[in-house]
């Protein structure tokens, strides 16, 4: 069997609850609702860049190693190259496509979603 809960205010003896006083005012001041002016990731948007640009780069080039464009002597560097490509272009894409976006003020986009480096 499971123990009595206490009600609040109640004047049973034992009772483990009190209710508070009221204060005049409830506490709050304005500034805790300003949201603080956003800071702008720039080295992160800068990372992103280089991964972007670079992970592009390496795609063209293994495509281009693929097709065949760039002498086959290369050709066992084809893969790699593609697959570090690909690791590097889809994050860099990605947050350069969110830094674009809240740079524009597109609806639902803001520079917090980008991680800082501090």
């Amino acid at each position: 069997m499971m123990p009595k809960r206490s009600v609040v205010g109640s004047s049973e003896p034992g009772t483990k609850y009190h209710r508070l006083t009221r204060v005049a005012s409830d506490g709050y001041i304005d500034l805790q609702f300003e949201k603080p002016p956003i800071k702008i990731p720039y080295r992160a948007i800068g990372l992103a860049a280089v991964l972007f640009m670079a992970g592009t780069l390496l795609i063209v080039i293994g495509a281009l190693l693929l097709t065949g464009v760039i002498n086959a002597k290369y050709a066992d560097r084809t893969w790699p190259v593609l697959i570090i490509g690909a690791l590097m272009f889809i994050p860099g894409a990605y947050h350069v496509r969110l830094a674009y976006y809240a740079f524009k003020g597109y609806q639902g986009f803001s520079y917090e979603d980008i991680p800082e480096f501090d």
